[in-house]
């Protein structure tokens, strides 16, 4: 575990652009073939269920079901961390969390962290970007960095608002998330404007926000996020026949650190079947304006002649759990919350293909540079997609050999109380929490049980062993969970510092605050006791 902070700035750039044995040559081109332009579009909190059967039969997606008639669809693709930040972070340096030490929201990348759109711009691409980026350090609100750095007190106090849903505007109200339109629109405008005239090849990323929870004004400071917003035009997108209600454990049964996420989040109270078929399909509905926003992109691209010199990219930083085991939001290693959409079209890439085989979001990384033939280095965590988008071997193609049978998810943030590790591969997900030993760890057979309701980590230990020994090899998460924890204590002590007399003012007035102002010496003292 590197105690100096993520890599970045000049000595990462001449780690990546090194030749010799950090780097491995591209196979040589033909002369006269054009490196493909790309699009990258990343939103918001899409459950990666829905970009395949039978998850898309609950929401008419026409752009997403474009992009699999015209490419190739990944049926198992993970974030590495279930929330916004530390997954970009991921996704913008090809590194575990544990690697770049992206631990919350509030802690990502260096803003001069080299990335491989920074690379594909040295190398002569264009370079443009608009929306969502979120993956360097110093943002999101107080809230959500005192919440990630409390998380090892010794109370439970409610985070969020509860998960709500609200209709806006009429049948043919279309804009509903206005920010990302507008941003949608100056990328559309950039492809007809200025990309159709390049002479170079261009590299285009748009950041939405959606489908991600709009913000609940009565929850308190900075509001949290938990109301499913969509209008009349995008609900009737959804076909409430097909949409499930999920099974919950009852409030006894949860795993413990289930029962911490849940109470955080405001999900254990009660709720109506229909509360919960609502909030999933406005959430339904949110992800159908989404996909119409990639809808605008491609239809770009495609009046400009551009679309196939073109390849195109679709994922998401996380998923929705949607009320899934209890819980909205992401912050989970739950299907719903960990596993993304991952579609991928253009020059070279099969129409009409479905991959199995995990990845994760630290491919994109060496899979950019691939695309823009620049040398790939082989201390990145991901490895490139483009053997599996071409059928070929990976052992042929890479010196690293072929890429492994799992993808890691880790999560050390807010509304979970313990460091979480995932190890995905074959039918099996494998999770463990903190040192290992405090916390029951999970296991899940994903054929036998797609909806994750019966931990089976008892039934099989041999497996659980072996899994577990696969995960200590990449990393020792005992380890890293002690460091995040003593990071947290330090950084929740420099923030109160800082406060001075206005701290207990401060604290109780987070998003906490409704159970917080119920007993404020209760919780400060528990502070004080686990500082």
């Amino acid at each position: 575990m590197r105690r100096s902070g993520p890599l970045g700035r000049a000595a990462l750039a001449l780690l990546l652009m090194a030749a010799g044995a950090g780097a491995r040559p591209r196979p040589a081109a033909p002369g006269d073939q054009p490196r493909s332009n790309v699009v990258l579009v990343a939103c918001d909190s899409l459950d990666g269920r829905l970009t395949f059967f039978p998850g898309n039969q609950t929401v008419d997606l026409p752009s997403i079901n474009f992009m699999k008639r015209h490419g190739t669809v990944f049926l198992n693709a993970y974030t590495n961390s279930p929330i916004c930040c530390p997954s970009r972070a991921a996704m913008w340096s090809g590194l575990f969390t544990h690697l770049t030490e992206s631990w919350n929201n509030f802690k990502g990348l260096d803003p001069d962290y080299v990335t491989w759109m920074d690379l594909m711009e040295k190398q002569g691409y264009r370079a443009q970007k608009f929306g969502k980026l979120d993956f360097t350090s110093g943002h999101h609100s107080v809230s959500n960095r005192v919440e990630a750095w409390t998380r090892d007190v010794d109370f439970l106090l409610r985070q969020e608002g509860r998960p709500m849903v609200k209709l806006t505007g009429h049948r043919k109200h279309v804009r509903v998330m206005e920010a990302d339109w507008q941003n949608t629109d100056k990328a559309v405008n950039w492809i007809k404007e200025e990309a159709v005239n390049l002479t170079q090849p261009f590299i285009l990323y748009l950041g939405l926000n959606l489908p991600h929870p709009y913000p609940s004004p009565y929850a308190g400071e900075n509001f949290g996020s938990s109301t499913f917003l969509t209008s009349p035009y995008w609900l009737e997108k959804v076909n409430y026949e097909a949409i499930k209600i999920p099974k919950w454990s009852s409030l006894s049964e949860m795993h413990p650190v289930d029962y911490y996420s849940s109470y955080t989040k405001n999900c254990t109270g009660e709720f109506t079947k229909e509360e919960v078929r609502n909030i999933r399909a406005f959430y339904y509905a949110m992800c159908a304006e989404t996909d119409a926003m990639l809808g605008e992109i491609i239809s770009a691209l495609r009046d400009t002649g551009l679309l196939g010199k073109t390849i195109i990219i679709f994922t998401a930083d996380h998923g929705e759990l949607a009320m899934e085991h209890r819980q909205f939001y992401k912050m989970s290693m739950y299907e719903g919350s960990s596993h993304v959409p991952l579609l991928v079209m253009g020059p070279g890439v099969r129409e009409q293909q479905q991959i199995p085989n995990v990845v994760s979001l630290v491919d994109i990384y060496p899979t950019m540079l691939d695309i823009a033939r620049i040398p790939v280095p082989q201390n990145l965590s991901g490895y490139s997609l483009i053997p599996l988008l071409h059928e070929k071997a990976e052992s042929e193609v890479s010196p690293r050999g072929p890429r492994p049978s799992w993808v890691l998810s880790e999560f050390h943030g807010c509304n979970v109380n313990s460091s979480m590790y995932m190890l995905r591969t074959g039918k099996w997900k494998y999770i463990t929490y903190s040192d290992g030993s405090s916390v029951p760890p999970q296991l899940f057979d994903l054929t036998a049980d797609p909806d994750e309701l019966t931990n089976v980590a008892i039934t099989f230990p041999v497996i659980v062993h072996s899994l577990d020994k696969i995960l200590r090899s990449v990393v020792n998460y005992p380890k890293v969970s002690s460091s995040v924890q003593e990071y947290n204590k330090q950084q929740f002590i420099s923030w109160k510092q800082s406060l001075g007399h206005n701290y207990s003012s401060v604290i109780a007035n987070l998003r906490w605050h409704q159970d917080w102002l119920k007993d404020q010496k209760k919780y400060e003292n528990a502070i004080d006791k686990w500082l």
